[in-house]
């Protein structure tokens, strides 16, 4: 997930550079995904920042994997709930998985890896 506002941080935290060649925090994250044997990748990021994150993030990887977007938006919501009068902020982390749902459900397994608990792979 690109998750947060970042909104004390006071710009797009999702997409800034960090490392010593201009890399993101998530492009370690896409890279250990790919080394782990992923063969999709899934981000939810909210709507305004589609287009940053798209040139700076996503069009890095469209190209060698499968690549999805999703929007966290407060009104996608489970049958029964409704948002409270007065709610502007992002519901969090358990909100933005389930923005995720539907396109991982629909993913086929087969590119899963198959020893992902395997911890020996992530060292």
């Amino acid at each position: 997930m690109a998750a947060g506002m970042g909104s004390r941080y006071g710009g797009l935290k999702q997409i800034d550079a960090v490392g010593p060649n201009g890399e993101a925090i998530i492009d370690y994250s896409i890279h250990d995904a790919l080394r782990a044997g992923f063969g999709r990748l899934v981000f939810v990021i909210r709507r305004d920042i589609e287009a940053p994150f798209r040139e700076a993030i996503g069009g890095k990887f469209e190209k060698r994997i499968a690549v999805d977007y999703v929007f966290q938006e407060l009104e996608k919501l489970p049958a029964g709930f409704t948002v409270p009068p007065g709610r502007t902020k992002p519901w969090g982390t358990t909100h933005a998985i389930l923005m995720a749902e539907e396109p991982c459900a629909n993913h086929s397994r087969r590119s899963m890896p198959t020893t992902f608990m395997d911890a020996s792979r992530f060292k």
